[in-house]
């Protein structure tokens, strides 16, 4: 509860020259980040409010699963990460520096190694677990190219927690616990989001969930089936092809060779020939080492190197004529011109599951200029493993329904991985088991953006005059403006009022400056503070104040009492 004047706002009405996403503009408009350098950020005294209730949020579901909070350094020694392999892999985003004495260190962008190598020192058997660690702390990423604003940042706040457990089946039920939380956290915030399957990257393990705010703004795309409720990460989807041909033996055609001179792209080709991308078959060149694989996808659709690697079991480099000439002149490779028929016998191809009932293709000739029509598979060419290669497009089928998929953009600000024995089998963190054989604990690790969150929320609950935050994290529930302050009675009159509402321990701002009402009502929006409460003329006539609702501006008329009433049901009986 506070005065206007007495506490630490600065608003603008000049959108940043920088902002590029509408959450980084109303942060900084309404003051409640201030930008130091690329990627970093301090927070402003109603930004850590905001902040600091994400963080409570978090705490308190946090706890609910018997989750146990510690603090680590943001410090870590070399030493750990290159026990995990990690030091090297990670890359350039990784801050290292030197101390004094010349030893490596990383600022910590999140802490497998750190907290793998304190629990080492104290789970010694089975029955010291199953135990469940997080903390909520600053770290930090060097983006290559940070932006929009704390969504990617150089320095952010996160939660992350760590499990560790002697069996599966306890991995299992802390895992599951954890999805809860997350799920619960952001339903308490009001967001529409998605639980989706992801990859689990550098971070590494077999299993993970990514939880997705739903944003236009979004850099992550996710893809769900809205019948049984089917959702995963865009890269992680399967599906099955919207687009089946019955193949008929009788219009099957002969192969045919065209002259397609300078025709290298899908777009060309299709406006060329007057079909559709998904008629012709894109051919691309992978490589390991000596060996090279044919992937094949219909021109509608795009290569997913993930899925093809994780169908081969091995990280896979995508072919080129410029840095790869002397590859492509040995097996006769033309980029721009490739196709599986007539491909050098050395080569596997695999084909993506969508092509299986298509015919009459068109393909590359493996010659300069020169395309084959009516390509057929089995008659002209032999596929050795058939698979999920490609990202889904529009109209395309759930795997699981077979309805039709839904796209969006949203945000990730939360990731949970079953780590497995990624860390402890290469930390040596290992415990006695039942039979007294030593094992490499079973880890877990869960992430969640404190920062990312306020960010994210905006970019979900905006309208054209600012922010509307949901109750829960709001800086104030109630704005009161005086319209007035000039007038002896309004100024009087608004000052018995917060004074009577913060006896009430009601989270409440005075606008008492002496500007225009006009500025408040906006500066209150842009904040995005849920209930104006306005004291003018009309209460120091008829004893009426005005309260006006930020999320669907309505306004209500009411005495004193019924307003304050009504004030402190409103949590109650609304999310947001």
């Amino acid at each position: 509860m506070v005065k206007f004047t007495e506490f630490f706002i600065n608003t603008t009405k000049e959108h940043p020259s920088d902002s590029d996403i509408p959450s980084y503009s109303f942060l900084l408009r309404a003051g409640y980040i201030k930008k130091i350098a690329s990627g970093i950020y301090t927070y402003l005294p109603i930004g850590l409010i905001v902040l600091k209730k994400i963080e409570n949020i978090v705490r308190e579901e946090m706890n609910k699963t018997g989750a146990v909070e510690l603090l680590m350094p943001a410090i870590q020694p070399s030493d750990l990460w290159i026990e995990s392999e990690r030091w090297f892999q990670y890359g350039p985003e990784l801050f290292r520096f030197k101390d004094r004495n010349n030893r490596e260190f990383c600022l910590g962008p999140t802490h497998e190694e750190l907290i793998t190598s304190i629990i080492r020192q104290y789970i010694k058997s089975y029955k010291d677990m199953p135990i469940n660690l997080y903390q909520i702390q600053v770290k930090f990423r060097d983006e290559i190219r940070p932006r929009y604003g704390i969504l990617r940042a150089r320095e952010f706040i996160m939660k992350d927690a760590y499990s560790f457990t002697s069996n599966e089946e306890d991995l299992d039920k802390i895992y599951l616990k954890m999805f809860d939380c997350y799920s619960n956290v952001l339903k308490k915030l009001s967001l529409n989001f998605f639980a989706v399957e992801a990859d689990t990257g550098l971070i590494g393990g077999n299993y993970s969930h990514e939880f997705i705010v739903i944003a236009k703004n979004g850099e992550d795309k996710i893809v769900y089936c809205p019948n049984c409720n089917y959702a995963a990460n865009y890269q992680m989807a399967e599906y099955k092809p919207g687009i089946i041909t019955i193949t008929d033996q009788k219009s099957i055609k002969n192969i045919e060779e065209i002259f397609t001179p300078g025709i290298t792209t899908i777009k060309s080709l299709t406006k060329f020939l007057k079909i559709k991308p998904y008629k012709i078959i894109k051919t691309m060149i992978l490589k390991k080492e000596d060996d090279l694989f044919a992937v094949l996808i219909p021109g509608d659709k795009d290569l997913n190197l993930a899925k093809v690697e994780k169908f081969l079991g091995f990280k896979l480099e995508l072919i080129n004529q410029i840095d790869n000439f002397e590859v492509c002149n040995a097996f006769n490779i033309n980029i721009g011109f490739l196709g599986p028929v007539g491909l050098n016998k050395k080569i596997k191809i695999l084909a993506d599951n969508s092509l299986s009932n298509q015919i009459n293709l068109v393909t590359g000739a493996n010659k300069k200029d020169y395309h084959y029509i009516n390509v057929n598979i089995y008659r002209d060419f032999a596929v050795d493993h058939w698979g999920d290669f490609s990202f889904p497009v529009e109209g395309d089928l759930c795997s699981k329904c077979n309805n039709l998929l839904k796209f969006e953009k949203g945000i990730e600000i939360g990731h949970i991985f079953k780590l497995g024995t990624r860390y402890s089998e290469k930390m040596n963190a290992l415990f006695l088991d039942k039979t007294g054989n030593l094992k490499p604990i079973l880890m877990g690790c869960y992430g969640i953006g404190i920062s990312r969150i306020m960010s994210a929320v905006i970019e979900q609950l905006y309208d054209e005059n600012g922010i509307i935050w949901p109750l829960s994290i709001a800086p104030f529930l109630v704005n009161i403006i005086a319209i007035n302050v000039e007038d002896p009675k309004i100024e009087s009159s608004a000052n018995e009022i917060y004074l009577k509402i913060k006896k009430l321990n009601i989270s409440t701002i005075y606008d008492n400056r002496n500007v225009r009402a006009g500025v408040k009502f906006k500066d209150s929006d842009l904040i995005g503070i849920p209930i104006k409460l306005i004291v003018g003329k009309n209460y120091i006539e008829n004893n009426l104040v005005e309260l006006e609702l930020r999320k669907n501006k309505t306004k209500i008329q009411l005495k004193l009492e019924e307003a304050i009433n009504f004030i402190k049901d409103y949590p109650t009986k609304n999310d947001f």
